[in-house]
């Protein structure tokens, strides 16, 4: 907010009796002078006709129609713990858009996250009430069932993220700083980046962007110029919390794959291979670069290629991965992203150092959640 400031009232000095006569009279004959001047220009200027949008204007102009309606403002309620051990309620809001005709809608979970009560705005109707159907943290995905759904929803149109090219024009619309129903427009700046999560998980696949994304964009659409959805904005990376140029959306072709498993199950399958790493911040320490493996389940891929964990009494490290699929992997959340891109039911090939030997083995990739 501009803080105006009003300007100092003049000073006046004292002056001889004549020249203050002087000024005098030429303070009272001034305002009639100035009010003829003014009833002179006192007219509206007349308008100068627009003429027909172009066509890349009214492509845009169409495309915020048609997809606005099926974008969500959400609020939310969480109580909190206060400072004295009392319970306060704080607000958050965050966006959202339509995924289908049943009442549901998709933003991220960190808009959700531990909220008692959420709420949902469509177009410009009153605030609908929702409940949370299921949550993935390790794809900050979630998703909504509103409890009164109205006959007029319209689900936001399903587009690819695998053939996007850099270059590509797209277009947000959220609910920045709680300003309902922006609309911001920018370029595919990059493809296949990574954006860690929850639990040492890196979703992969991710796309960059210019388009503005701000606090409250999180969990609206990112869309094509066809009015798509390609992605759902979720981060920016900024040294002020507002946008900088660089944000990111959690590609499409993930959202499809994650959501139908929330909406039926609660929870998202999770990819593995039957290992329990050791904390990346303990092998960090030891200046080991790679996945060390603290244990093997029994009957798991990982046990049948036959993969040895660390050994704690004799300081064997067991094997330690440092590659997957020929791409290297020095870190957890590299070696998690690695299986998301491969997939659930995909045989992944690992490269495994034990002591100075290096060795390939191949493993199928489960669902640990079953």
């Amino acid at each position: 907010m501009k803080t105006f400031r009003s300007a100092p009232f003049p000073l006046i000095a004292t002056a001889a009796p004549g020249l203050a006569a002087l000024l005098l009279s030429a303070s009272l004959l001034a305002p009639t002078a100035v009010c003829a001047r003014e009833s002179a220009q006192a007219a509206p200027r007349a308008v100068a006709p627009r003429g027909a949008l172009l066509s890349e204007e009214q492509a845009v102009v169409s495309l915020f129609e048609q997809s606005s309606p099926s974008v969500a403002y959400i609020t939310t309620e969480t109580v909190q713990r206060g400072v004295f051990g009392g319970a306060e309620v704080s607000q958050g809001a965050g966006s959202g858009f339509v995924w289908d005709a049943s009442g549901h809608v998709v933003t991220n979970f960190h808009v959700v996250k531990g909220a008692r009560r959420v709420f949902v705005q469509l177009d410009a109707g009153k605030p609908i009430e929702a409940e949370v159907v299921g949550g993935a943290p390790e794809y900050d995905l979630a998703v909504l069932r509103l409890k009164n759904v109205p006959r007029t929803l319209r689900p936001v149109p399903l587009g690819s993220s695998r053939d996007l090219r850099i270059g590509q024009t797209v277009y947000a619309i959220g609910n920045p700083f709680g300003l309902q129903r922006t609309l911001t427009k920018g370029l595919v700046s990059a493809l296949d980046r990574e954006l860690p999560t929850a639990n040492f998980r890196e979703v992969a696949g991710v796309i960059q962007t210019d388009a503005a994304i701000n606090p409250g964009n999180s969990g609206g659409p990112l869309l094509d110029s066809a009015g798509r959805l390609i992605g759902v904005n979720t981060a920016i990376r900024s040294a002020s919390g507002s946008s900088s140029g660089i944000g990111f959306a959690i590609p499409v072709d993930l959202v499809n794959r994650v959501v139908p498993s929330l909406i039926n199950r609660g929870q998202a399958p999770l990819p593995g291979i039957g290992v329990t790493p050791i904390s990346p911040d303990q092998v960090a320490r030891a200046g080991i670069s790679g996945v060390v493996l603290g244990a093997v389940g029994r009957g798991t891929p990982a046990a049948s290629a036959g993969l040895q964990p660390y050994n704690p009494q004799t300081g064997d490290l067991g094997d330690v991965i440092i590659g997957v699929n020929g791409r290297p992997v020095q870190t957890l959340s590299t070696f998690v992203g690695e299986l998301e891109r491969a997939g659930i039911d995909a045989t992944v090939e690992l490269t495994v150092r034990r002591g100075e030997k290096e060795r390939r083995v191949r493993v199928k990739v489960i669902d640990l959640r079953g």
